[in-house]
């Protein structure tokens, strides 16, 4: 529970005074200030008001064989091209693509967003407010759990495997013209970028929500003009390519934010919040920073999930109940609710809260696959997908506070190029043993390499190393179970999202 106290109900949240004074703890307790960023935020506006859900899920392959082998054959298509860790810098050929393709993604309002942790959980929630409100979405999100089809979702359901094999040979023909005019191909994240905007303008959507790739602005995805911006919590990842603070990090992420926008943004480190300002200062963009403008006030763990009370930029919404554990979803709740806020004029047109019964039953529904999601029982079994350090803080955090158990196994497979020892060191705490395995993905750090790692952090008596996941399944669940059958031991399955699709389809969820 927050040590914030409840807001007094004869407080006028339309009087300035008295709605600053029932926010002021929200500032003391959740943010740690910088006096440097007093003269940044001195030239910005901050946004400071005064004053049917989504039910998809991840599909299984199509039942119909000749479904199953044309869409097999346009992810063959999709594999033939540069893969999504190979990058060149520009947005060259996605804008000449949406150029031929007619601008797509400018036949309907986005909200946009980057960070480095939260995104898809926090646009899985923006999606359901919107749908709690009647408005047609279309999300876009990666990297996908099982399912490429995940990755374009319409009204809150994954798009239909024949429908999205359309789309791919609808715009095939404008791809191969881009092709032709480029020194290098489209890649497989900037024809899928394609895909999802025309099927957006196709369905059509009210709004779009977007999920940038990696970075933001010479991401793929940035070819729309995001009335939002949103920017969840950046730390240290794909160092290699954004930077290696986080500072430099959000230089290039803050590229999403776009003139007049409003930009949400969730609690940062402060170098990386001093750039965002300063891009907000440069371009006219409006703030609305959690902690200050928008924030948790309360939380409480529930069956199930967790009971809160959101400040949002029009007023208190309380008894929210979420379906997801740990204090970083209940954080990711406030950002999506700011954010859908924003959408609404809250806070730059008006003051008026949003429904609160449309609110309770938009997050009562949302679910984010792979985040710590349990999928069995005797023993329980756990999948997360966090795959660096700050994520991973975040989950042994919700482990801890959400799960009792008397023994805990990990299951690490992960990929390339992370930090994984910092991800180890991160789980080091909860885990009695770890079993380190590799997924099936090209990327895959071998497990050799990964177990040497885990070596280091836990000492050779708690690594196993078992190379194929099934095996490393397999021997997590008898490490679990030998602390017998009502001891409470448990699996925590991790390390990559790769990782946590493949054992969702090897433990019958796929």
């Amino acid at each position: 529970m927050s040590d914030l106290p409840p807001r007094d109900d004869d407080r006028d949240p339309t009087d300035p005074t008295d709605s600053d004074d029932a926010f002021e703890g929200i500032v003391d307790a959740e943010t740690d200030r910088d006096p440097d960023l007093a003269v940044i935020e001195a030239g910005s506006r901050t946004l400071r008001t005064q004053a049917g859900p989504p039910q998809g899920d991840i599909p299984a392959r199509p039942t119909d064989p000749e479904v199953d082998r044309a869409l097999r054959e346009v992810e063959t298509e999709l594999a033939g091209r540069w893969g999504e860790t190979k990058l060149e810098p520009s947005v060259s050929r996605i804008a000449a693509l949406m150029d031929v393709l007619g601008e797509p993604q400018r036949a309907y309002p986005s909200i946009h967003i980057t960070g480095t942790n939260g995104k898809t959980s926090t646009a899985r929630m923006i999606e359901a407010l919107f749908a709690a409100f009647d408005l047609r979405t279309g999300r876009y999100t990666s990297p996908h759990v099982q399912s490429i089809t995940e990755r374009i979702s319409l009204d809150g359901a994954p798009i239909e495997a024949e429908r999205f094999v359309e789309t791919y040979h609808d715009i095939k023909p404008y791809v191969e013209m881009v092709d032709s005019q480029q020194e290098y191909r489209l890649s497989f994240f900037e024809v899928l970028t394609g895909m999802a905007y025309a099927a957006f303008a196709d369905a059509p959507v009210d709004v779009a929500v977007v999920e940038v790739g990696m970075g933001g602005s010479w991401d793929a995805t940035n070819v729309i003009d995001g009335s939002v911006a949103v920017v969840t919590p950046i730390d240290l990842d794909h160092t290699d390519r954004l930077g290696s603070t986080p500072g430099e990090i959000a230089t290039e992420k803050s590229g999403i934010i776009k003139p007049d926008a409003t930009v949400i943004m969730a609690q940062q480190p402060v170098d990386a919040a001093q750039v965002l300002l300063k891009k907000a200062v440069e371009v006219d963009a409006t703030v609305a920073r959690e902690g200050l403008e928008f924030g948790v006030v309360a939380r409480q763990v529930a069956v199930g999930g967790q009971l809160l009370t959101l400040r949002g930029l029009g007023g208190e919404y309380e008894e929210i109940f979420l379906p997801l554990h740990g204090e970083h979803q209940a954080h990711n709740a406030a950002v999506a609710l700011a954010a859908v806020e924003a959408f609404f004029g809250i806070g730059s047109q008006h003051a008026r809260p949003l429904d609160i019964e449309n609110i309770r039953k938009a997050f009562a529904t949302v679910t984010s696959p792979g985040r710590l999601e349990v999928v069995r029982r005797s023993p329980t079994i756990v999948l997360d997908a966090a795959h660096n350090p700050a994520g991973a803080r975040a989950t042994a955090a919700a482990i801890s506070e959400v799960f009792d158990f008397s023994k805990l196994i990990g299951v690490v497979g992960a990929s390339e190029g992370k930090d994984m020892k910092g991800l180890l060191e991160a789980f080091e705490p909860i885990f009695a043993e770890i079993v380190v395995t590799q997924n099936t993905s090209h990327r895959a750090m071998d497990a050799d390499t990964l177990a040497a790692l885990a070596v280091e952090v836990f000492g050779d008596d708690r690594v196993q190393v078992e190379p194929r996941l099934p095996d490393a399944l397999e021997a997590a669940i008898t490490l679990a179970e030998e602390e017998g059958e009502y001891a409470g031991g448990g699996v925590l399955v991790t390390g990559s999202v790769i990782t946590v699709g493949e054992a969702r389809l090897l433990l019958g969820r796929g």
